[in-house]
């Protein structure tokens, strides 16, 4: 009697399975008719599409405008802090935030903050143009990206071209 109940069990197991998987191709099929034959479906289909398309945008910029948002105030800190003067003491902050910089990069913490290293270390460095020089062959590019607008918010770091050769890139 154990036999029989398990084999009915199995069958039943087996056409539940069948059943669903028939459903499923079946819905399928029923959609790629209603898309393909509906005009008013495939209108819908496409204004949702839109729709979501539009929001997903909407949610980028607004994470793009927080972002900036959270580079000036780490900027801003940063400058309100203030950087050492002394020659020795300049040398080991820059040592010590490259490094640091570095190793955030490497262990994929917070990009803002392992740009704000290397901004500083910027701020301190004699000659900046060929600091980011180097940072443009070192650093990657999401945290190069971040780094240049920090650039840009803070006026003070002269990194263009001599006032000669000036052609207002920025603009």
């Amino acid at each position: 009697m154990s036999t029989a109940n398990s084999v009915s069990n199995k069958t039943i197991a087996v056409a539940s399975i069948g059943a669903v998987i028939t459903g499923f191709v079946a819905y399928a099929f029923y959609f790629d008719y209603k898309r393909r034959n509906d005009v008013e479906f495939r209108k819908s289909l496409k204004r949702e599409s839109k729709k979501l398309a539009k929001v997903a945008k909407e949610e980028a910029e607004a994470g793009a405008q927080q972002q900036r948002i959270v580079i000036r105030q780490a900027v801003d800190r940063a400058n309100e802090e203030g950087f050492p003067r002394d020659p020795e003491e300049v040398e080991g902050y820059f040592m010590q935030e490259v490094a640091h910089g570095e190793q955030m990069t490497q262990d994929g913490s917070d990009p803002v903050d392992a740009a704000l290293c290397f901004y500083k270390a910027l701020k301190v460095y004699p000659q900046p143009k060929e600091l980011i020089n180097i940072y443009d062959k070192t650093v990657p590019k999401p945290i190069l990206d971040i780094l240049a607008e920090m650039i840009a918010h803070d006026k003070s770091i002269p990194i263009g071209k001599p006032a000669s050769a000036d052609t207002n890139i920025d603009e």
